[in-house]
Formats: C-alpha cells, sequence, structure tokens
C-alpha cells in the first residue's frame, strides 16, 4: 500500500452515510459507498416500478455527497426535487438523470460511474446487487410487513428481516471486492432493518466484509426510529445484526454518549451505559462512547464530531 492512500468502504443507505462519507474522505481515504437496493419509496421507488431500474436516491445521495464542491450548481440541481407538476412532484432530479443514464450506458453500475464523473465525485457508489430485491419483515408480535417503505413505517418494532424471492438476491461483485480490500469498513449509521441489513441479506457481502484486512466499525444510530427499533439499546442494535449472519464481523461499535450531551425530550437515545458495553464486549467487540450528536438535529449525527471520533479509532 506504499504511497496509495487507504481504503475505506461504507456499508448503508439513506441519510447517515453521506456524513460517513464526508468524514472518511477527510481522513484521506480512497472512499467507496455500497447503498442498498431495497428502497421502494418516494421518486425512487417511483422509478423502479416505472422503469423496472434500481433505486437511485441513496446512491445519488452519496455522489452529491462525494462531490468536489456539495454546494455547486451541478450539485444542487442533482438534489433537486419538483414539488409540484404531473408526473414530476416529488422526484429528485438526480435520480431522473441516474435513470436516462442507465439508459443511455446501459447499466445502473455505468450510470451512477458517469453520474459520478459529472458530479466530480471524490469517490465511487456500488449497489450491494443488481437484482430487483422486495424487503420483509416480521414484527415483534409475528405480523408480516412486506416492502421497504412499509417495514421503516411499521408501528411495531422490528424482528427480523428478508427478501421476499425464495432465489438470493447476489452480491455485485465490485462492492465485494471493495469490501475484502479495504483497509476500513465502516457500518452505518442508518435504518437498522430498512438502510444496513438490506445490504447483508445479499448473498456475498456478509462474507466479503468478514474476509476483510481492515478494521470494521459499526457507527450505531445516535436515537431510535418510532416503530422500527424503539426500545432497542446499542447491545440490542448488535444482536439484530449478528441474528441476522453478522457474527464475528465487528471490531468495534461506536455510540452517541449522552453524557457528554444528552438528548432533548421527545427523542430516545440508544443506550449505551455501563450494562449495554458489557453485553456488547462479550460478544467480542470494543465499544467507543463519545458525543456524536447533531445539536440542530439530535436524531443525527453531526459531521465533525463523527469525523473526529472516527479518526480517533482508526489511528488508536
Amino acid at each position: 500500500m506504499s504511497g496509495e492512500a487507504p481504503r475505506a468502504v461504507a456499508v448503508g443507505g439513506g441519510t447517515g452515510l453521506p456524513k460517513v462519507l464526508f468524514s472518511l474522505l477527510d481522513m484521506g481515504f480512497e472512499t467507496t459507498a455500497v447503498v442498498t437496493m431495497a428502497d421502494d419509496g418516494g421518486s425512487s421507488g417511483h422509478l423502479r416500478r416505472e422503469l423496472g431500474m434500481l433505486p437511485p436516491g441513496d446512491a445519488r445521495n452519496c455522489l452529491v455527497a462525494m462531490s468536489a464542491d456539495p454546494g455547486s450548481s451541478l450539485a444542487r440541481v442533482f438534489s433537486y426535487r419538483f414539488p409540484h407538476g404531473e408526473g414530476l412532484a416529488g422526484h429528485a432530479l438526480g435520480n431522473l438523470v441516474i435513470a436516462a443514464l442507465a439508459d443511455i450506458e446501459g447499466s445502473f453500475p455505468k450510470a451512477l460511474a458517469t453520474a459520478g464523473e459529472l458530479l466530480r465525485s471524490r469517490g465511487r457508489v456500488l449497489p450491494s446487487t443488481l437484482d430487483d430485491v422486495i424487503l420483509t419483515a416480521e414484527n415483534v408480535s409475528g405480523d408480516r410487513v412486506v416492502g421497504q417503505v412499509n417495514v421503516a413505517e411499521s408501528v411495531e418494532p422490528i424482528a427480523c428481516v428478508r427478501f421476499a424471492a425464495e432465489e438470493p438476491a447476489l452480491a455485485y461483485g465490485p462492492a465485494a471486492r471493495a469490501l475484502r480490500d479495504a483497509d476500513l469498513v465502516v457500518v452505518g449509521p442508518g435504518s437498522l432493518f430498512t438502510s444496513i441489513l438490506p445490504n447483508f441479506l445479499v448473498e456475498g457481502i456478509a462474507d466479503a466484509l468478514r474476509a476483510t484486512r481492515g478494521l470494521v466499525i459499526y457507527v450505531g444510530n445516535v436515537a431510535n426510529q418510532r416503530g422500527e427499533t424503539a426500545g432497542m439499546d446499542a447491545a440490542d442494535h448488535l444482536d439484530a445484526l449478528e441474528r441476522h449472519g453478522l457474527t464475528d464481523v465487528f471490531d468495534v461499535a461506536l455510540f452517541h454518549d449522552p453524557g457528554q450531551w444528552p438528548l432533548p425530550d421527545g427523542v430516545e437515545p440508544v443506550i449505551a451505559g455501563a450494562a449495554q458495553v458489557e453485553r456488547v464486549r462479550d460478544m467480542g467487540i470494543e465499544v467507543v462512547v463519545a458525543d456524536v450528536a447533531d445539536r440542530a438535529e439530535p436524531m443525527h449525527h453531526d459531521r465533525e464530531l463523527l469525523c473526529r471520533a472516527l479518526e480517533a479509532v482508526f489511528r488508536s
């Protein structure tokens, strides 16, 4: 690796992943995002149903985050969402661009690569699979929930998730290789059952992570999501990951420390107290608890604080 930048991969989806990508780029890593293809809501869901394409939304967010200038006119155009218009309302323009590029270039991965060139993205974005996947779940009452959006909006907490098809979804080769070759892999933050775990339901992704040569860090959510993870503490999150096949994978788990900055009323923290830390360490995972919460959006991570915490863990 002499003379080369170290390689990092961030795995997830949703709004949490871009902050990790910012951090990894700031730390000097050659950075790759591996994103879930289970999204079936909003603009992405509409394009999946209308065009039979893979969902572009999470990939678009990552490409914009890694743009050489995230505040540029082009980056803002990619993020622009039409507020009205028949057939246009709710669509992000960048999603439509990626849909057009997929048709022009002949494949979804090529579309993402071309979109990355347009945005001058400093890293690459890879789908975890090229298969058309439908997420299903079982809640704690044993009821079946079908579709990523419905799982995310479940009133009752989720017990487990899987894909609807009997045939396994297969890993996209470059995504699996990126994981195996990484010096650092960061999993999360993000919706546990709808943004993170769908990547590892793909056959070959968990195995690639298990075979990686690098340090594997799990970044736990600052707060629980109503329904999906309500009532879960830090150890419960790691237990859910292990129950879905991610045993002997994580080296370090990073959680917010409400002792340094308590979350406001109405926000349910993912508790990482002494008892939870001990349970996680019993799984063979080291635990770091640090102040990483965003003061303006306390359910989310602060970009600078997260970067500082990740760098401290990686350099230690």
